[in-house]
Order: C-alpha cells, then structure tokens, then sequence
C-alpha cells in the first residue's frame, strides 16, 4: 500500500528505514480492536492513519477509531476521570546534551562561576528544594514530580562523587561543584530533601539514572534501590521520546538509546518502583514509528506490570532547535493527537490509564482527549516549566474546583487519586470545599487561596 502518512516528514527527508506501509486494512484492523484482539504494528499503523490506502486523515473513519477507544476506556476503567495533587520541582535547567526538541536546558557552561553574563537558567540546593516542597505539603499536594536537566555536576551520593573526582576519564560529563555558583548537591541528598512528611516522590528518569551511574560499573538495580531508599517512590517514564533509535538520532543524539532506556525502566521495576511511560511526538516521526513506540512500552508491560499510565505527549514547536532549524513546520494536529490518545488506549491492552495532557492540549482540546479514550487529566502542577519553555501557552495550575467543574461538565465523574491509582477519593462537586484531601497533610482546603 502506499506510504500515505508520514507526520511530520511526509517528503521522507529523514531518510527513515522504517516507514507506514502496511498489509493490513483499516477494516480488519478496527474489527480486531472492536473485538478486543491484540493489535499488531500494522494494525496500529491502519489505525493512527485511518488507512495506508489514501493520503491524509479521514475523518469518518478517525470517528470510528475514536468511538471504539472510548468504549474500550468504558469498559476498562469507567466513567472516573483521575487527577493528582502534585507539584513540579526541577531541580535545575543546567544541560548539554542538545536535545534539539527541547528548550528547557541552558548550557551547562553558563552556570560555572567563571561565566559572568546571565543566563536565565537555576539550580537548586537540595535545602531549597525541601522548602519549595514542604510548603507545597503544607498546602495539601500528594506528589511531587521532579525531572531535571544533567547538571555536569550531579552524582548518585558521595561514593559516586569519589570516583568522578578520581577518574582520568574525559567523557563523563563531569565538573566539580566548585566551579559553579550553586551546588546542587547528589541525587540521593535531592531525594532526601523532597521526601517531606510522607510526601510521594516522583523523579529519577532512565536518563537522569544513566547520568547518576556514569564512569562506574553499577547496574541500574544498583542505582535504583539506593535512590529508593533516600526516598524516590515512583520513576517517570519521560526521556522515552520515540523509542526507535532512527528518529532518537536525529532529535536526541546526545541521549541514552532505545535499549538503555527500556534496560533502565525494567530495573526500577524489578527493585519495586512504580512508572509511567510516555511518547512524545508529532515532530520528525512518521505513523509507524509511534506504533512501534507503542509496542515497545507493551512488552515492558508484559515483562513488568509496573506502568501506571500512558502519557502521549504532543510537541511543543514554537521555541524549540528543531523548529528553529526549519526541520519541523509545527507540530502534531488535533486529528493526530485525538487518534494518538485513541490508539493509545486500544494498542496498550495492558496499561489501565491513559492520561489526556491538559498542559499539552490546552483546556477544552484536553477534554475532548476524555472523550477519545483517555481517563486521566493530570495534576495540579503548581509550577510547570519545561512545556512552558518550549513556547506553550496553557498554565501552570489547576485547583481541585476547576477539575470538578470540567470533568462534571461533560458527564464524568472527577476523581482526586494518588499516583499509583491505588487511593481514589470521588469529589462531590456540589461541596462547598472540594480538596485535595489524599495528600499527607491534606484537609480539604484550597491549594490556593
């Protein structure tokens, strides 16, 4: 059948080995999900294109897709809508890996104590950090997210930083904290630090775990069970991007591979943590690579039982390299990220939840994702910085209220949970105070006044 959607690179200037043409029919394979079957590659190609047999999307059969993910999301979790108190503490913008997706990093040699000009970036201390998230506690968040950029700077703990300040070697990544201004501290002593009154912890992604085992020979069991035990609860999936190394070596050379990233997720589910998994896409990716993506989460499912959720998340262009280098012309369209959510939810027959990105999509469009098969809207986020700095305009908080509000709006039920799902309280929207009432010093009052 004919290469009919390649996304972003319908002209195939990247050259990809792997491209959206299928043996299957988009008849077949909508009947295989309708039915529940499992989905194969090709089946989910017919299904994010609507069909290889035609060029574009079309819109009767993309409502068919849609409809039949919303029923599946029905059948799986209900009518609840879920969301979390939490709040995002990155720890520092400090990165050089060149990410050309990503305007969240600042080179890290700007932040060394011999460069005078600013640089608009921050670091810091883990003291800083306890004080954003006890505050954070005291108002009533259950969780807080943290991912960061690599500070050259940053170990595991201090054996780790033993054998960087020893090693000869010059491609670790490495700088003392004596050059810089601020010292960030380790791994582990952050973790110690956001680790208030019960709150749960939510940080350490494979790439920042490949950063804190660098230049050693520990095993990412290794990593993971000492970060557990300063007090990471649950690992984000993020840093996946697109799981094909193709499209990784054009976006993010600079980061670990497919492999590191999946070898890594296994290993904080074999210590006994908790994770997400994510695709984020909708920039030089064609249909076929972000089905393979999906497969490749699948199998980790299989293999684990460890992921919570599935967060699609579509590119943010506007203030990015790849934009700025006319390699993208914009991102992902609404009938993409609807079909996204939707093959999402059929595809990963082994995930519960799916999450509908209200920073991402904005408002009403992340509604609309409720509606395609996702389940879940997020968290309050009381500080978002890196959508924000790639040029999205949505914002930074969500109350308790506002999530009630919406969610009854379209006829589902809000739901505050924890971040393994594992607590659910139902908010009576009818309530004069609605929450957040789950988080360790919660009492149902606003988390702002």
């Amino acid at each position: 059948m004919p290469d009919a959607f390649d996304a972003a690179d319908p002209a195939g200037e990247f050259d990809f080995a792997h491209r959206p043409v299928t043996d299957q029919s988009f008849e077949n394979a909508l009947a295989k999900a309708r039915d529940g079957h499992r989905l194969s590659v090709a089946d989910g190609v017919e299904l994010v294109t609507t069909g290889t047999d035609h060029e574009g999307i079309d819109r009767r059969r993309k409502e068919l897709v849609l409809e039949a993910a919303d029923r599946r999301r029905a059948e799986v979790v209900g009518d609840e809508v879920t969301f979390v108190a939490n709040l995002n503490n990155n720890v520092t913008t400090a990165c050089n890996t060149g990410c050309l997706f990503c305007n969240f990093k600042d080179r890290s040699e700007q932040f060394r104590s011999s460069y005078q000009d600013d640089h608009g970036g921050f670091t810091k201390t883990p003291e800083e950090s306890r004080d954003v998230v006890r505050d954070a506690v005291d108002r009533g968040i259950y969780e807080v997210t943290s991912v960061s950029g690599l500070h050259p700077a940053l170990a595991l703990d201090s054996e780790h930083l033993e054998i960087m300040d020893a090693s000869e070697r010059g491609d670790l990544n490495y700088r003392p904290a004596s050059e810089y201004d601020v010292d960030p501290g380790t791994y582990c002593e952050q973790l110690r630090a956001m680790s208030v009154d019960g709150v749960h912890v939510h940080s350490m992604t494979p790439e920042e775990a490949y950063h804190a085992r660098r230049g050693t020979d520990w095993t990412y069991e290794e990593v993971f069970e000492r970060l557990q035990d300063a007090g990471l609860d649950s690992v984000p999936g993020t840093a996946a991007e697109i799981l094909v190394d193709e499209v990784r070596d054009v976006i993010c050379p600079g980061k670990i591979d497919s492999g590191e990233w999946l070898e890594a997720m296994e290993a904080a589910a074999n210590v006994g943590l908790d994770m997400t998994a994510t695709i984020m896409y909708g920039h030089v990716e064609n249909a076929k690579h972000r089905v393979q993506h999906l497969q490749k989460v699948r199998d980790l499912q299989d293999r684990t039982g460890a992921i919570t959720e599935f967060v699609p998340l579509s590119f943010v262009h506007e203030e990015t390299p790849l934009y700025d280098r006319d390699m993208v012309s914009g991102g992902a369209s609404r009938d993409e990220d609807e079909l996204m959510i939707a093959v999402s939810r059929l595809f990963l027959d082994n995930v519960d939840h799916v999450q509908s990105s209200w920073v991402k999509y904005g408002d009403a469009h992340g509604l609309k994702m409720l509606t395609c098969g996702a389940d879940d809207f997020m968290g309050t986020i009381l500080s978002e910085e890196i959508t924000k700095r790639a040029g999205g305009g949505y914002g930074e908080f969500r109350s308790v209220r506002e999530y009630s509000d919406m969610i009854t709006a379209i006829g589902r039920t809000p739901v505050e949970r924890s971040t393994d799902y594992r607590q659910r309280r139902v908010v009576d929207p009818d309530a004069d105070v609605v929450g957040p009432e789950l988080g360790p010093r919660a009492d149902g009052t606003p988390l702002l006044d």
